[in-house]
């Protein structure tokens, strides 16, 4: 049999294929309607694991067992998205516990930072918010989302992450242990300066304080000046109060120019992030389930099964609703070895139908599911 004529057997099969597949679909969306009808989840994940081993078994080798396995998977996932589908066309597409709001109230709410006057936060925070925000500074991230949670401040801005250097782990983490939720976001340009005691030289330090993301962007600069010792601190404006307070011309700070400001620093050397393009990206963070009528991003987090194809079917929902995810991280799990739990941004409203419907889906599949925010 020459080439031609085994694909034309190929286009045989592959009709017989697609025809026993829009039969299967069919007897799915029956299925579906007597789940609606009788109160029945759609994801049976015993029932999937008995089916998967019954056809992997009518194999002949290993190799087509392994086949056989993925097919069906991708099989029954479509065929639950197609269930989800039906129940939200039906209405019953789950309640979610988050109020819409046509507004945030900036001009009678308290608001609370990390750090201290001339922090980039401060800056983030008046940008959103306003010149004449009521506001208050902390020492910690886990002392904002704590003020939120007890009710002494409205909102919270924290960093969440940097252009140059990457996520704020700590950030991320804390939204999950907190029963906080992101309202809104605020993107500020990065220019970092080095600055000291008045009359200070760059031949006269010998060390330097930052918080250390701020020691990552300027990396380049200071490894030029290796000669300087590098040490972290919670916050950068911190550093610039600490090099003011201790009038030691051999310590700077890198921190912003507001900071060398309000602590009476000179500023050694602009600019001196590695990037060019240097911004950070601040979130709003409040003590309520509300999201604002326009909101188009929403941000998640998931813990899903330990197994092979977890992460590709909790994925396949985005796909199958068609929205757009922006952004994945992932982040150890406390106490489970090399488990993990992925943080996921997405296009949407939770208005929408389709965010709706593949939230379904993915709390149904997942071990634990969290909606950090729509903003």
């Amino acid at each position: 049999m020459d080439l031609q004529q085994l694909r034309v057997e190929i286009d045989s099969v592959d009709r017989q294929i697609v025809d026993l597949f829009e039969k299967r679909m069919e007897i799915a969306s029956q299925v579906a309607d007597y789940k609606i009808a009788n109160g029945k989840k759609v994801f049976d994940k015993e029932r999937e694991a008995q089916k998967i081993k019954a056809v992997r078994d009518m194999a002949s080798s290993d190799f087509n067992r392994t086949g056989v396995e993925e097919l069906f998977s991708h099989l029954m996932s479509m065929s639950r998205k197609l269930q989800y589908q039906k129940l939200a066309s039906a209405g019953a597409t789950g309640r979610l516990p988050f109020i819409a709001i046509d507004s945030i109230d900036k001009d009678n709410s308290r608001v609370c930072y990390q750090g201290a006057e001339g922090a980039y936060s401060e800056m983030a925070m008046k940008k959103f918010f306003g010149e004449n925000v009521k506001s208050f500074h902390v020492e910690t991230f886990r002392d904002a989302m704590s003020v939120l949670e007890e009710g002494s401040a409205d909102y919270a801005v924290l960093p969440i992450e940097n252009s140059t250097a990457g996520i704020v782990s700590e950030v991320y983490d804390l939204l999950t242990e907190y029963e906080n939720y992101i309202v809104g976001e605020q993107i500020i340009e990065i220019r970092h300066c080095l600055m000291g005691v008045p009359g200070a030289k760059l031949d006269d330090i010998k060390t330097v304080y930052s918080h250390p993301q701020s020691l990552m962007q300027s990396s380049r600069f200071l490894n030029e000046h290796s000669d300087i010792q590098q040490i972290g601190m919670k916050n950068n404006a911190f550093a610039a109060r600490k090099v003011a307070e201790d009038k030691d011309i051999t310590q700077a700070a890198i921190a912003s120019s507001a900071a060398a400001g309000i602590y009476g620093l000179d500023i050694i050397q602009e600019g001196i992030n590695q990037a060019d393009s240097n911004s950070t990206r601040f979130i709003i963070v409040a003590n309520q389930k509300v999201f604002l009528k326009g909101a188009g991003k929403i941000s998640l987090c998931l813990e899903i099964p330990h197994e092979a194809g977890s992460l590709y079917h909790i994925m396949s929902h985005f796909i199958y609703n068609n929205l757009n995810m922006t952004k994945i991280e992932s982040r150890p799990i406390e106490d489970k070895d090399w488990e993990y739990r992925f943080f996921i941004d997405f296009e949407g409203n939770l208005e929408d139908s389709s965010v709706r419907n593949a939230l379904r889906g993915l709390r149904e599949e997942a071990k634990m599911m969290k909606i950090l925010g729509n903003y």
